[in-house]
């Protein structure tokens, strides 16, 4: 996915609720890239250049990781408050 479409995406899925600006997103980007976590590539497009991201095999087990550890706080939450 682009910037773009991952900014859509975030709001699609989050019915609204997670508006990111291009301007919050391509820092966190650039960053998971330094980290390994991702990796782009650029395709021309209609005479454009646009950069793809991609999860990285370190990308996609950190990501795992943090569903799990996600997913155990609320469970533990509801526990907490018998939800």
């Amino acid at each position: 996915m682009y910037g773009y479409q991952i900014t859509q995406r975030a709001k699609e899925l989050t019915q609204g609720e997670l508006e990111m600006t291009e301007g919050a997103l391509y820092p966190l980007l650039h960053k998971l890239e330094s980290d390994g976590m991702i990796t782009s590539e650029i395709q021309k497009i209609n005479g454009r250049d646009r950069k793809y991201y991609l999860l990285t095999e370190k990308g996609k087990k950190q990501q795992a990781e943090k569903e799990t550890e996600m997913k155990s706080y609320l469970l533990n939450l509801q526990a907490i408050f018998n939800i």
